[in-house]
């Protein structure tokens, strides 16, 4: 017990203290790959017509909840790297964000082409008609800046406005749980289990602020 205890602290220090270098080849490309599975997998089911009985349903549906899995672990980078001393997990934070903002993107080009064919006289009535779409609308658009804004240049240039801007990525959260939990309707056990996880990291951010102060 005594050596399985040893050998696994060991490999938690192994963890804790990667080095630049891996980081760069070894965990960003892994973190690439996973990241870009599920829209694979999308890909390959939409091939082989495995989307069920209304594929575009089911995109819109899949694209819509990585998207929000994806702003919920950006959001939880922070917390797990003050928890655990993992400091390099920083270095992958930028690229989660960006598949959340990928992934939310391709869940409104699903909606405004295979669902509205580019109908926008229809989309611009549809969307202040139907608050689940507003909501989800508002989110999307909130997230753009953010995406446009994550380059090290671009935080050279805003300094401390860019961490203001980006603290919107919390409402958008906000709003992404919101979305989903309008649109499931009856079915809400997957949309609230978002909503806890996002209230801990509230809660968390909150107790780090008041240890600040």
């Amino acid at each position: 017990m005594r050596s399985l205890r040893n050998s696994r602290q060991k490999n938690f220090k192994k963890m804790k203290s990667l080095s630049q270098k891996q980081v760069s080849f070894i965990v960003k490309p892994i973190t690439f790959l996973l990241c870009s599975t599920p829209f694979l997998l999308l890909v390959l089911d939409t091939i082989n017509n495995n989307l069920g009985a209304n594929p575009v349903e089911e995109m819109t549906h899949q694209t819509g909840e990585w998207a929000l899995r994806f702003l919920l672990i950006t959001l939880a980078v922070t917390p797990l790297r003050k928890l655990t001393g993992m400091n390099w997990l920083i270095k992958i934070r930028r690229m989660l964000g960006l598949y959340a903002f990928f992934y939310a993107f391709m869940h409104f080009i699903t909606y405004i082409w295979l669902d509205q064919f580019f109908d926008w006289a229809e989309i611009l009535v549809d969307i202040p008609k139907r608050p689940f779409i507003t909501v989800g609308f508002a989110a999307f658009v909130l997230l753009i800046p953010l995406a446009f804004t994550s380059t090290n240049k671009m935080m050279g240039r805003l300094k401390k406005n860019w961490q203001r801007l980006h603290k919107l990525v919390y409402i958008i959260a906000m709003l992404g749980v919101l979305h989903f939990l309008w649109v499931v309707k009856a079915d809400t056990f997957e949309p609230l289990v978002y909503a806890v996880i996002l209230l801990g990291l509230f809660v968390f951010r909150a107790i780090e602020q008041r240890r600040k102060n």
